[in-house]
């Protein structure tokens, strides 16, 4: 975990971060009615009728906590959440003392970290040490980046269990912990995000060119700013056209104030409205535990909204509590408080950094909003992506973690998986590893079409399918629901087998002799040791002990050859040496088999050498 400041107050703090593995909440264009638990659900939640664009705000795809916890330090996973966290429509900058951002993030532009040479040298993403904990699916896109990821030398940005996806060049000089994936069209699906949220920011603030009409007032008074509700609308509406700060109306350079919200209804959307082209809001209110500041219990359903801003300062020392949308894309903002706690999407540029010499420890947090905003859509959009899933089970129908996948599209015609492009081009690789959770699900939002799962590595204790490849088709009438396919491991086989070696003539056992283990593999009877259809080696150099035995362990179910390499001194070799097939299976007593071979001795003196009889019992038992 970074290092942190407690005594100023800069604790755990957050900013909500995004990924790119899915496309957006709902995916681009996906309305109220998008079907975001495909893969499991959390309890159920009646549907936004206005959500944000594309339907971000909410978490997806359903192994999602319900409420979120409160900010905590630890390294278990609470949940998990697939959305947009952070986005940031130009470059994303991180400086000085800052230390990590939570979830999901995707940046238009590129991302540069270049931090204080004297304060800790990372950056965390996706999985951080504090916040709340609700992690982004194993495997999936911590990081989208539309340009280059720059790291300054001697520092790192650490990912790990997530990958970071680039468009430009890779990071350096200094270094990415997690998986590195160059791609060309790494935020492509989002590319419309930016200019949906500046046209809903806009829409949101100001109607026919006027102000949103308010329900509530917002001043500045004995350093505090209160906004008042009207105790009754299910959106409170707030206009403020001043800095939070202390010292008055408009003053942009005074120092922390406290915020605070009276006769805001249970389950109210609270959407402020902070209008003008250059705010600040300094502020010392929002604590990390919820039980000591009322303002954490808004978070959820708090949107702070700049449409006019081209210069926004988020300082001070509190946790800052609720989503935040910033509409103009030639927007500046700096975020200097040590917790951000929600989404945070900018059409503009982001620095993520601390006051000089006043400590670091600054976060990112994800958070979800599940607001109702005011309807800014004549019709709401239709989905275009829906969710294709996985769901791994035992032969009993328990779910099983840790089961890795890879997606394909089908694009190249040809029946079936293709992956190497022999006879032709392969398919279009999706996603190289999708992790099943606990609850034995992995999936990701993409559009119709024809999907391979192809599964690469079983659960510990498992075996992969005869066929690890399984094929979906999700259509337009799916795209809402999704769609899942099973896939069952049977457990993992591991057999003995055991060599016997003995003389042909008296029986007794033979110190010194030589086996090879061979897995049939080819399709074709009996070894083939050569060739470039060969079958394979799985274990040589096992020599007989005194007893005459050699054992091969952990073999996988299958059948297999024994192949004499060399014979105690003064026998001679069988004439191929081979023995087999030999079955191992389940149905093979103690999954141990034992097989006997015996050697003929060199009657004629002449050392080591091919049995001249060849009527030595060479037999399986």
């Amino acid at each position: 975990m970074s290092a942190r400041n407690w005594t100023l107050g800069l604790a755990v703090g957050a900013v909500l971060a995004v990924g790119a593995s899915t496309a957006l909440a709902a995916g681009p264009g996906a309305g109220p009615g998008a079907d975001r638990s495909a893969q499991g659900r959390a309890p159920a939640r009646a549907a936004l009728r206005a959500p944000l664009p594309d339907g971000l705000g909410p978490c997806v795809p359903g192994r999602c906590p319900d409420p979120f916890p409160p900010v905590d330090v630890g390294t278990v996973a609470r949940g998990y959440d697939d959305a947009v966290n952070v986005f940031v429509g130009g470059d994303f900058r991180v400086r000085e003392r800052a230390a990590e951002a939570e979830g999901k993030v995707v940046v238009l532009g590129s991302f540069d970290q270049d931090k204080d040479p004297q304060a800790g040298q990372a950056y965390n993403i996706g999985i951080v040490g504090a916040g709340s904990l609700v992690q982004p699916p194993p495997g999936s896109d911590f990081l989208a980046a539309g340009q280059d990821v720059h790291i300054a030398t001697g520092e790192r940005l650490i990912s790990d269990g997530g990958v970071v996806r680039y468009a430009g060049t890779a990071p350096g000089p200094g270094r990415v912990t997690g998986t590195l994936v160059n791609d060309t069209v790494a935020v492509t699906k989002y590319a419309g995000l930016r200019d949906r949220l500046t046209a809903a920011s806009k829409c949101y603030a100001r109607v026919d060119g006027q102000p949103r009409t308010a329900t509530g007032t917002a001043v500045n008074a004995s350093g505090t700013t209160v906004f008042t509700g009207d105790g009754v609308s299910k959106l409170q509406v707030f206009n403020v056209d001043f800095n939070l700060v202390s010292g008055g109306r408009g003053g942009g350079a005074g120092g922390a104030i406290g915020v605070r919200f009276d006769r805001i209804p249970a389950d109210a959307t609270v959407l402020v409205n902070v209008l003008g082209t250059s705010r600040t809001i300094s502020t010392y209110s929002g604590t990390i535990s919820d039980t000591h500041s009322p303002w954490n219990a808004l978070r959820t359903r708090l949107l702070w909204n700049f449409p006019d801003a081209t210069t926004v300062h988020l300082q001070g020392s509190g946790q800052f509590q609720g989503a935040v949308l910033i509409g103009e894309q030639a927007s500046q903002t700096t975020v200097t408080l040590p917790g951000m706690n929600g989404r945070f999407f900018t059409t503009g540029t982001l620095t993520h950094t601390s006051v000089h010499g006043l400590g670091g420890g600054q976060e990112l947090h994800a958070y979800p909003f599940n607001g109702d905003l005011p309807d800014c859509a004549v019709t709401p959009p239709v989905p275009v992506t829906g969710s294709v899933s996985v769901l791994k089970r035992d032969e009993s129908g328990n779910p099983l973690a840790e089961a890795h996948f890879e997606l394909w599209r089908e694009t190249n015609g040809q029946t079936g998986l293709q992956t190497d492009g022999a006879g032709g081009s392969p398919d279009t690789l999706v996603e190289n590893t999708c992790v099943t959770g606990a609850d034995g699900r992995c999936g990701r939002l993409v559009e119709p079409g024809t999907y391979h799962w192809r599964e690469t590595v079983a659960p510990a204790g498992y075996e992969l399918p005869a066929q690890p490849v399984t094929t979906v088709v999700l259509t337009g009438a799916d795209v809402t629901t999704g769609i899942t396919a099973t896939v069952v491991n049977g457990k993992e086989y591991r057999g003995v087998l055991e060599v016997l070696k003995k003389d042909a003539k008296t029986k007794r056992p033979l110190r010194g002799a030589v086996f090879e283990v061979w897995k049939e593999s080819n399709g074709t009877e009996g070894l083939q040791a050569a060739g470039i259809n060969a079958d394979v080696l799985v274990k040589a150099g096992c020599a007989t002990d005194g007893g005459g035995v050699c054992t091969f362990e952990y073999l996988e179910s299958g059948a297999y050859y024994l192949r004499e390499t060399d014979v105690p001194e003064g026998y001679v070799l069988p004439d191929d040496g081979v023995t087999g097939p030999l079955r191992l299976d389940e149905q093979t007593p103690g999954h141990t088999l034992v097989v006997t071979v015996d050697n003929r001795r060199d009657d004629h003196g002449k050392g080591k050498g091919k049995d001249d009889g060849g009527k030595g019992p060479r037999r399986p038992v």
